[in-house]
Formats: structure tokens, sequence, C-alpha cells
């Protein structure tokens, strides 16, 4: 692995740990982490209560730029592996659930928007 990939490996890392830790003082918990399928993946799965959230950690320059990122093909691999995930789940059929973007940019604060796609 090249030095710039390790380096944005690290950095997507911190940025999914960040993204975590803020969920979980929302009230959050976590379900899942990196959760692959041969579909796709999903960064974080989480619950409160009887909401399931799938998010997409994007550490960026910016948070438009991270925003800007996600791209109709990435939504359609996060949204079949959350499909996945949640033929898993034997109380998927009274849980709701949306997709919702956390961004990191430096020097600022993670940015959590709900409910992109």
């Amino acid at each position: 692995m090249t030095y710039k990939r390790r380096q944005a490996y690290r950095r997507g890392h911190q940025a999914e740990w960040l993204a975590a830790i803020m969920l979980q003082l929302n009230g959050f918990r976590i379900a899942a982490r990196r959760f692959k399928t041969p579909v796709g993946e999903v960064d974080l799965i989480v619950r409160k209560q009887e909401l399931i959230v799938f998010v997409e950690v994007k550490a960026r320059s910016s948070h438009q730029v991270a925003l800007d990122s996600i791209n109709p093909t990435s939504q359609r691999r996060i949204a079949a592996a959350a499909m996945w995930w949640l033929g898993q789940q034997p109380d998927a059929g009274h849980l709701s659930w949306r997709f919702d973007v956390i961004t990191v940019a430096p020097r600022s604060w993670p940015r959590h928007f709900k409910d992109v796609w």
C-alpha cells in the first residue's frame, strides 16, 4: 500500500471514529461498523429505538466536497448493502430506516446530514 493510500485509509478510520462518537452522544447505539457484503458496504449502522440509520462517512477538504462525492452509483451500493443487512434482522418488518451522511473536514466539527436519499 502506498503512503497516500495509507494516509487516506487512516483518515477514513478517524472520520468514522468521530462520526460514531458523535452519534453515540446523540443517543444512537452502534449496530455495525464497516458492514461489507458482496454488493456494497455501509460505514456505520446505528439504532435508536425503532429507527435504523445507515450512515456514509466522508472525509474531504470541505463539507460540500464530501457531500458531492456521493454519486448515484455509491448510493445504490450502500442501499443494496443496507437491504442485505435488513434481511438478516428478525425485527426488520417494524423498523423505520433512513440514509444519512456525516461529513468530516479539516478544522471544523463533523456535520450530520439526515435523510439524504
